[in-house]
C-alpha cells in the first residue's frame, strides 16, 4: 500500500513540515556486502549512481512514513461520519475534565 502513495509523483516535490534545504551533507553506511551489491545491481538497471538510487529510495520511503502519520483517506460513508464526529462531540467526561484542570508542563 505505500508504494502507491509515492508511485508516480516526484518524491521531491513533497515538502515535508514546510522545510527547504539547499546544504549538502553526507551519511556513511555500513552494510553487508550482499547488500551493497543488490543495491549497486538495482541502480545499474535505472541506471543511477548508488547514491542516487539510494538517496531517491529513502527519500521516498521516508516521504511514505510521513505520510503514514498525516494522510488518511475515508470513503463517502465514513468521511460523513467522521465529520459528524467532529461537529458533535460528546460530553467531557471526568477524565477529560481532570486532564484539563492540569498545568501543562510548559508552565511549571
Amino acid at each position: 500500500m505505500m508504494k502507491a502513495r509515492t508511485q508516480g509523483a516526484d518524491p521531491d516535490l513533497v515538502s515535508v513540515a514546510g522545510r527547504v534545504s539547499e546544504t549538502k551533507g553526507s551519511i556513511n553506511l555500513r552494510i553487508e556486502a550482499n547488500t551493497r551489491q543488490l543495491i549497486d545491481d538495482a541502480a545499474a538497471v535505472l541506471g543511477k549512481t548508488r547514491t542516487e538510487f539510494m538517496v531517491e529510495s529513502a527519500r521516498r520511503e521516508a516521504v511514505d512514513v510521513l505520510l503514514d502519520q498525516r494522510l488518511f483517506v475515508l470513503d463517502p460513508d465514513r468521511h460523513e461520519a467522521f465529520m459528524h464526529a467532529l461537529d458533535n462531540p460528546p460530553a467531557p467526561g471526568p477524565k477529560l475534565r481532570s486532564l484539563l484542570r492540569r498545568v501543562p508542563a510548559w508552565q511549571k
